[in-house]
């Protein structure tokens, strides 16, 4: 089943560069139905899916591929993973949504989107180090065609600087895979036997040198501070899809790199590094927050949120590093708010940047100061961009509340010191009203007079990232009722 939801749409997409020239609308409905069609089959997983014991993964496939250095074609899911697989069917297909209305060469859009659609989802089934990185390398690829093929602006130079910025981090990352190969004994690359063997737990230094070259690979695709400068103009030159996949999958690889490989395989390390992570985590918290409060352009206000959110990832994280008596149901639950941010984040970020492209197809502009009044002529957007901007700040009844209230729950619990980050919250409830009050209030000026309001594809397919968002806000069980387990095993990883 997991194979056949990672490699359905690079199939589709082979189909699709084989339509005629003429075969574009074809190709644009190819795209939104394979997308559709992977959706349905990753909810039938989860509907099917029984919590695994440790050590061990739901729908495992297994092959072999390269036996000469024990790395195998190795796929499997649990509650860490399980959940952004359904998170990357949902904004895939949303995005092929929006793109209904693309009139630039929608046949090779869709066929591109449709392989980065796989290479996505098979970062999150991985459970080969090799097979991870594959898929990990092979997305920088893909989001490097996409920026610079539909992006605007510098969108060549852009395009250009997120590709370097994130292939190097991928070299460290590949250092950090080969360094627990020639640790393990025998040579492995499997997830799961890493993990539960430790190799490096018997050398405090050499285990360190490999946590910080997998650390340097993850925290570039986060990205965390200071690794960060590729974010603004990748995200500011990119189309509306490719910002939407950009924040709301590709940044996840990273967070979902250090709780699917760096905790669980290098434990005694990350316990040594856990207040750097901290300390990290809080400083993109509050670094990313006040950037965003500064910025003009909507779109590079938005992906300074994206630093702030997933900085309150990397805090939770490092805090259940703090291996300490009576914290262990603590840290179990900050790490259940890591992964129901990554989430969120994923929905909420996406739907943000799909309403940016609006902003963009209308106007040619982010500028916030050029339009004003807008909620006049176009309400649909005024609302859903309202929507947006409340899950983003985590008022209560939406997503971005049960992540967030989660996080510092744990993390509070487990070291006070994360209460630093707290301002973070205010600074971006601050900046995401100012936003919403500039942009839609008052008279109807500049950029905002004729403004045309959302159509159907575009009040869809943001609309429904929006619509699981409140979902997860009002009715969180279902999801936590997966990601939990799964955080008290991995707390029980890292206490070894």
């Amino acid at each position: 089943m997991l194979s056949l939801i990672v490699f359905l749409p690079l199939a589709a997409a082979a189909g699709v560069l084989a339509l005629p020239r003429r075969g574009d609308a074809v190709a644009r409905w190819v795209w939104v139905g394979v997308a559709a069609v992977d959706l349905v089959l990753a909810v039938v997983v989860w509907a099917r899916y029984a919590t695994p014991r440790p050590n061990e993964l739901a729908f495992e496939e297994r092959a072999r591929w390269i036996p000469g250095v024990n790395s195998s074609y190795h796929v499997g899911v649990d509650g860490l993973s399980l959940p952004l697989l359904v998170m990357t069917a949902v904004i895939f297909l949303a995005c092929a949504l929006y793109g209904l209305r693309s009139r630039d060469r929608p046949r090779t859009q869709a066929a591109l989107f449709l392989f980065l659609q796989t290479v996505s989802l098979g970062v999150f089934v991985a459970a080969d180090l090799i097979l991870f990185f594959v898929f990990f390398d092979l997305s920088i690829v893909a989001m490097y065609f996409v920026i610079a093929g539909w992006g605007h602006g510098d969108a060549g130079r852009s395009a250009l600087k997120f590709f370097l910025y994130t292939f190097l981090g991928s070299l460290a990352l590949l250092v950090g895979f080969i360094g627990l190969y020639v640790a393990a004994e025998p040579h492995t690359f499997d997830m799961l036997e890493l993990a539960a063997t430790t190799p490096l737990s018997g050398s405090s230094l050499t285990g360190s040198l490999v946590l910080a070259a997998i650390g340097l690979g993850l925290a570039v695709k986060t990205p965390t501070v200071p690794f960060h400068t590729w974010l603004p103009p990748a995200h500011t030159d990119a189309p509306a899809i490719g910002s939407a996949v950009l924040a709301g999958v590709l940044l996840k690889m990273g967070t979902y790199g250090l709780v699917r490989i760096a905790m669980p395989m290098l434990p005694q390390a990350w316990r040594s590094w856990a207040w750097v992570i901290i300390a990290v985590g809080v400083v993109s918290v509050l670094y990313g927050a006040l950037v965003a409060l500064a910025q003009n352009n909507f779109k590079r206000m938005v992906a300074y949120t994206s630093v702030n959110h997933m900085g309150y990832v990397v805090m939770a994280v490092g805090a259940a590093g703090l291996v300490a008596a009576n914290t262990a149901d603590a840290r179990a639950v900050a790490v259940s708010g890591a992964v129901t941010q990554m989430v969120s984040h994923g929905l909420i970020t996406g739907a943000l940047f799909l309403l940016a492209g609006v902003f963009y197809d209308r106007a040619a502009s982010y500028d916030m100061d050029s339009f004003g009044g807008l909620a006049a002529p176009a309400p649909k957007l005024a609302t859903a961009f309202a929507f947006g901007a409340f899950a983003s700040l985590g008022l209560p009844g939406l997503s971005g509340f049960i992540a967030e209230f989660q996080i510092f729950t744990g993390s509070i619990a487990a070291t006070p010191v994360t209460a630093l980050a707290l301002p973070g919250i205010l600074i971006t409830a601050a900046l995401l009203l100012r936003a919403l009050q500039r942009i839609f209030t008052g008279d109807t000026r500049g950029h905002s007079q004729g403004f045309a309001d959302l159509t159907a594809s575009e009040m869809v397919s943001a609309g429904m990232l929006l619509t699981l968002s409140v979902v997860i806000g009002i009715f969180p069980r279902p999801l936590l009722d997966l990601i939990e387990p799964a955080s008290h095993i991995l707390i029980g990883l890292v206490g070894r």
